[in-house]
């Protein structure tokens, strides 16, 4: 489902920030997490999992995490030196990969789940099945090298960044990374609500673009100090 956050820039930039400790509650997020929806799926009976991606914004710092194929995407304006405006004078926009997919059919990838007893077919599945590497739940292959473990990054916020874009495989595979900043961007200039923007971006992608997967999005924009 769609969904959109607006957070104000730098609102804590007194706050004292352990990145190091940050990081470590986010594995522990994941593990934990993890673990409470294995035990449900083991007492329901059922064998489903989930990518996931998640965004923190501390102070000036964002951390970002994902298992699996969901994605973040960070808009972020080029350097204000003027040479590189646009013809209406504005600074354009650039869109940042804040992640990384995790695919068994990837080297690293690859070599865990080998090493952990289980195979990737030449179709790039695990156990000829699964599309994933790391994912939350799918119990029946936690065996044979699925982990929950997440990539955790950080940087700092800065003005030029405007909006972070975070959306399940379905959205990008009929959005490109620059595609959806831009559509965001634009929608965003009309001064529509993040929610409504959201919103149009998964309409956009299930309506015009014939997603045929799962779709969900979240659009957070920063706030500029003023």
């Amino acid at each position: 489902m769609p969904g959109s956050i607006y957070m104000p820039m730098f609102y804590l930039q007194a706050y004292h920030l352990d990145v190091k400790a940050a990081k470590k509650a986010i594995l522990e997020g994941f593990r934990r997490t993890d673990e409470s929806l294995l035990q449900e799926s083991t007492k329901g009976g059922w064998q489903d999992g989930a990518a996931a991606v998640c965004v923190w914004v501390l102070g000036s710092k964002v951390f970002v995490a994902n298992i699996g194929d969901a994605k973040a995407i960070l808009a972020r304006s080029s350097p204000t030196d003027g040479s590189n405006n646009t013809t209406d004078g504005s600074t354009p926009i650039k869109a940042i990969v804040l992640t990384r997919e995790h695919k068994a059919i990837y080297p690293q990838e690859r070599a865990r789940i080998q090493k952990a007893g289980g195979s990737v077919s030449s179709n790039g599945r695990l156990q000829a099945r699964l599309e994933v590497s790391r994912a939350f739940g799918d119990r029946q292959f936690k065996k044979v090298g699925v982990i929950a473990t997440p990539d955790v990054h950080s940087f700092d916020l800065t003005e030029r960044d405007h909006f972070v874009i975070l959306g399940c495989d379905g959205l990008w595979g009929v959005f490109g990374p620059s595609d959806a900043v831009d559509f965001v961007q634009k929608l965003l200039k009309e001064e529509l609500s993040v929610k409504a923007v959201s919103r149009r971006l998964v309409r956009e992608a299930v309506r015009e673009r014939q997603c045929k997967d799962n779709c969900s999005a979240v659009v957070i924009a920063f706030r500029k100090k003023q």
